[in-house]
């Protein structure tokens, strides 16, 4: 009876210690996933933005200057 009574306990106390690990999990994943989408974010407005000031021609917009900047990236790699 000992036995079965502290195996229960055992059972217990697993599920408790995995349920708070795995808070602890969700909350480290959680906040990681926030700050490399803010990152992301800023990295692209600043792209964007610099794209726009220095790298633009006339009468073209920053998704434009990228494609063709892209485009001229490829054709070097290929020579």
């Amino acid at each position: 009876m000992a036995r079965s009574r502290a195996a229960a306990t055992n059972k217990k106390f697993e599920r408790v210690i995995r349920k708070g690990y795995k808070s602890i999990e969700n909350g480290v994943v959680g906040g990681y996933k926030k700050m490399e989408s803010g990152v992301v974010y800023v990295f692209s407005k600043v792209t964007d933005h610099f794209v726009d000031l220095y790298l633009t021609n006339e009468d073209e917009t920053v998704e434009q200057a990228k494609k063709r900047l892209r485009e001229t990236q490829k054709n070097r790699m290929k020579m």
